[in-house]
């Protein structure tokens, strides 16, 4: 699912309908002001990652970026703010689900990417989801990167059900979430090195359970 600049993640249900729009801080700018956006963006990621949240600030990334300090205030008014755009911008990208041909074959292309998201050096991917426990408005802008990531995956559900590998009203986000929530179990709330087969084992679990109709409605 490719690395946020991103973040790459997967489990979470989404907010009340009425929160989404509030996550969502800024305008898609183009021009002049496409690049200081990516300049910005690039010196949120950076700082949030070499010195954690604690020292991420209007003023450092400001510095950091090289734009005045009232440019940010203007555009992002505050941390939250910088953090959810970060997470905005990952969640336009236009990443689209693997298709191997079968089931087993894309749920363990999908959780490979995860695990390289969330071993990447610098671990961005990371930093972000433990970041999102202390803003509200980062973790409303991470629940919809989600949403996202959930409704493009979908299609995967959908091409396995028409292959005849897994019943018809299998749930997307049922099996999407048995599939992949391990990884962020071991490597996010265990802090714990994975095994190199966790990947594969997770996701073939997911779709052994799927074949058997465990996702159904």
């Amino acid at each position: 699912m490719g690395q946020p600049r991103p973040p790459t993640p997967f489990p979470a249900e989404p907010p009340p309908p009425s929160r989404r729009q509030a996550a969502v801080p800024v305008r898609r700018p183009g021009g002049r002001s496409a690049h200081v956006r990516r300049r910005v963006l690039d010196a949120v990621r950076s700082q949030l990652v070499e010195h954690g949240y604690d020292a991420l600030s209007v003023d450092a990334v400001a510095e950091r970026a090289g734009v005045h300090r009232t440019t940010v205030y203007r555009r992002w008014r505050d941390v939250g703010g910088l953090l959810a755009d970060v997470l905005v911008e990952a969640t336009g990208d236009d990443w689209r689900p693997p298709d191997t041909g079968t089931l087993d074959g894309d749920l363990v292309a999908v959780n490979r990417e995860i695990h390289a998201a969330l071993t990447a050096d610098p671990p961005v991917t990371a930093a972000l989801i433990a970041a999102s426990f202390r803003s509200a408005q980062a973790a409303d802008a991470l629940r919809i990167f989600w949403i996202d990531r959930y409704d493009r995956c979908a299609r995967l559900v959908a091409r396995a059900a028409e292959r005849g590998e897994i019943p018809a009203r299998t749930d997307p986000r049922r099996l999407l979430i048995a599939a992949t929530a391990p990884l962020y179990h071991e490597m996010v709330l265990l802090r714990t090195p994975a095994h190199p087969h966790l990947p594969e084992r997770a996701a073939r679990d997911a779709a052994t359970a799927a074949h058997a109709g465990a996702f159904t409605d």
